[in-house]
């Protein structure tokens, strides 16, 4: 027998717009998975959208052979910005196949760790900067931790060092934040309104975001090298089915893809600093680990896949955070077949061509799956009781064919910047009675989050 699917009541004509916060839209939807469970739907202006916030139904609807990534809202309007890249390709484009064969070799997890005395270097260039603060200072990590992963990215993948953790912030940052919270505000805007109003501010993040990454390819061609990384394959690689390159405009938006993409790494990093003000049990624990493992020596890409605690640190990080705060789905189309789908054995039923968002924030959360939820608990994310959990609770980085082609750069970043952060610095809530709220658009961070930061005391 079906079951309906759960709707907030709602307003005439209008539907559930009051429902969902424009300027935080995914603390709306937590808000609401936390209210109607595994799986909910509202209406906007007629347009109606289906939401899952279970492991078990996220695994069902993550199965490709009945399911795919749906190309639509925010994603359509930044195709404006970076048009057929790899995260904005709709399945049909053939460009979607001939960038991802050109790039996945250099976000290998080889690739990835042949950079890591790079990234090193850029973490601890940050954790120098911190450490001579003084006693009294109090920072917004969030804000250094964005400059860090632009720095990280620009110089790992295009082989340009920023310089940028001091002084003036890259426009590139700024340009970021508004082409993806106008991206997330656009749909639910009336066009007019959107062009008139915002339409300035939107063509100037464009602009600004495309400028940057110019000046990357031309700083490329007046410093010639024989380094071979993620610019040099988009500038020279040849797929190796179709013998096509990517053209000087899609080098451009894939340039500009990447730091969009990454930008959740420092949301997560910020996320996971205030979990361990909170949890300092885990502290002690990681450094034991750090100790023995990497000790009074050098911090090697060796030591990565050894530091098991610290895995399991990035892993419930990432889970609680949901820095990446979910992604879409839609069924498969059918030849002649308009027939609804079914989910749950049965229990719900959908249109054949109904777009659904994962809202990892609830899915992550599933009670059916963690043993009390909401705590900072890394050992379940370690071993076999990590091995043990469904896979519709490890989306962080998305799923099959579309998930993030630079989750292997991610996790080597993640979990580089937590080793040495836990090894370095201790960090101390500036307000003891603040409590995590998040907002973001194509990712969530903390709101106003301010910690104090010192070397390591023992």
């Amino acid at each position: 027998m079906l079951t309906p699917i759960p709707q907030p009541p709602g307003v005439p004509l209008l539907g559930n717009v009051f429902d969902i916060d424009p300027s935080n839209t995914w603390w709306s939807l937590k808000t609401l998975a936390e209210k109607y469970g595994e799986i909910f739907q509202i209406n906007v202006l007629g347009h109606k959208i289906v939401f899952v916030a279970s492991a078990a139904l996220a695994e069902e609807i993550c199965d490709e052979k009945r399911f795919r990534k749906y190309v639509g809202g925010p994603i359509v309007q930044i195709r404006e910005a970076v048009h057929d890249a790899l995260f904005t390709a709709y399945d049909h484009e053939e460009s979607w196949g001939i960038a991802h064969r050109i790039i996945a070799p250099l976000l290998s997890p080889d690739a990835v760790a042949s950079h890591f005395s790079e990234a090193l270097a850029c973490t601890d260039e940050l954790v120098s900067i911190w450490k001579g603060l003084g006693d009294k200072n109090k920072i917004k990590p969030l804000s250094d931790l964005n400059r860090l992963n632009l720095e990280a990215t620009t110089l790992t993948l295009f082989g340009k060092k920023l310089n940028g953790l001091t002084g003036p912030e890259s426009p590139m940052l700024k340009a970021m934040e508004d082409s993806t919270s106008e991206a997330m505000k656009r749909p639910s805007r009336p066009k007019l309104l959107s062009s008139l109003v915002y339409g300035s501010k939107w063509k100037k993040s464009i602009k600004t975001m495309r400028s940057w990454s110019q000046e990357l390819v031309d700083y490329r061609k007046e410093n010639p090298t024989d380094r071979k990384d993620l610019l040099w394959a988009l500038q020279n690689g040849k797929d190796p089915e179709t013998g096509k390159a990517l053209t000087e405009s899609q080098v451009i938006d894939e340039i500009v893809s990447m730091p969009i993409g990454s930008s959740t790494a420092p949301c997560a990093v910020t996320a996971m600093i205030l979990f361990l003000i909170e949890n300092p049990e885990v502290v002690v624990k990681a450094r034991e680990e750090l100790d023995a493992v990497i000790g009074d020596g050098p911090f090697t890409q060796a030591h990565v896949s050894q530091l098991s605690y610290i895995a399991g640190i990035v892993r419930e990080t990432l889970r609680l955070s949901s820095a990446a705060p979910g992604f879409n789905i839609e069924p498969i189309p059918k030849k002649d077949d308009t027939s609804p789908v079914l989910l749950a054995g049965g229990k719900y039923q959908i249109p054949h061509d109904q777009a659904m968002i994962i809202v990892l924030a609830g899915v992550n959360r599933d009670p059916a799956v963690f043993d009390e939820p909401l705590k900072f608990k890394p050992e379940r994310m370690t071993g076999d009781a990590f091995d043990a959990l469904p896979s519709g609770v490890k989306k962080w980085f998305g799923n099959g064919k579309r998930e993030c082609i630079g989750k292997h750069w991610a996790w080597e970043f993640l979990v580089v910047v937590t080793a040495r952060l836990i090894q370095q610095v201790d960090f101390e809530a500036a307000d003891t009675k603040y409590v995590l709220k998040q907002d973001g658009w194509f990712n969530i961070r903390p709101i106003d989050l301010y910690v104090k930061v010192k070397p390591r005391a023992t």
